[in-house]
């Protein structure tokens, strides 16, 4: 046990995955609401599997990130890893 509110490289790590987590939720917002957009005006936006694709990324970085808030373990710095990974993977998608 530390010094409660200590800044230690765990907490940071896990406060920088929270932050990517939350991010990748609001981009999924923004496309979904891009294609619902973009449907009720007949035009071109993003297409049901990228939207997909980016719920599932968002899903997984919460479910990851909520591990990582609650374990002080390994796991736990690894589910904050595993945040960043999905995010690197939804950010290999937004490019292509």
């Amino acid at each position: 046990m530390g010094v409660v509110g200590a800044v230690t490289p765990r907490r940071v790590l896990r406060g920088v995955s929270g932050l990517i987590a939350g991010g990748l939720v609001v981009v999924f917002l923004i496309l979904a609401g891009s294609w619902v957009g973009s449907a009720a005006a007949e035009s071109s936006g993003p297409g049901a599997p990228i939207v997909a694709a980016h719920l599932v990324a968002a899903i997984a970085a919460v479910v990851l990130q909520r591990q990582a808030d609650r374990r002080e373990d390994g796991l736990g710095a690894a589910a904050s890893v595993g945040v960043l990974v999905v995010a690197g993977f939804a950010g290999v998608l937004w490019l292509s």
